[in-house]
């Protein structure tokens, strides 16, 4: 992974929702681990299956921390995970997709709607979660589908 150049935000830099900020567009600000985070959508959308199916990976359940599931899929050799990784992001989780799908429907960002998108929460062995970003639909799929991934990036606020 490459060394990311801006790593906190202070709260009083922080643009309005739906602002470029670090390489991306600010989505919003969260709370992660006891932390207060600021989520950020990047531009790049990856493709590909989520990783092998029939296989569980430990680390890669939670159900908000989208970087240490994309940390776990990436150590299990997941092509899209290493790849968010190495633009300095992750995969969403269930909670990191929420969030970006309330600031489409806030009208703050653009996302593509005609196919669904990976999250990086495992829900077993042979499914991880989707999201549908026309109406925000969570469901589940095979891990050996292929789909769209929509990195994000995590700042602690300061």
């Amino acid at each position: 992974m490459t060394k990311q150049a801006q790593q906190t935000v202070l709260a009083a830099e922080l643009p309005e929702r739906g602002q470029p900020l670090a390489g991306g567009v600010f989505v919003t600000r969260y709370w992660l681990n006891g932390v207060e985070r600021a989520l950020i959508l990047l531009a790049d959308e990856l493709s590909g299956p989520w990783g092998e199916y029939g296989v569980e990976i430990k680390g890669a359940g939670s159900y908000s921390d989208g970087e240490a599931n994309t940390r776990a899929m990436a150590e299990a050799g997941s092509v899209i995970a290493i790849k968010a990784l190495e633009m300095d992001g992750f995969i969403p989780s269930c909670l990191e997709g929420q969030l970006v799908m309330a600031a489409k429907a806030d009208g703050l960002l653009e996302l593509r709607e005609d196919r669904w998108h990976w999250l990086s929460t495992q829900r077993s062995a042979n499914t991880a979660y989707t999201m549908d970003f026309v109406d925000g639909w969570l469901y589940h799929d095979a891990k050996l589908t292929e789909r769209l991934a929509r990195p994000v990036r995590s700042l602690p606020i300061q």
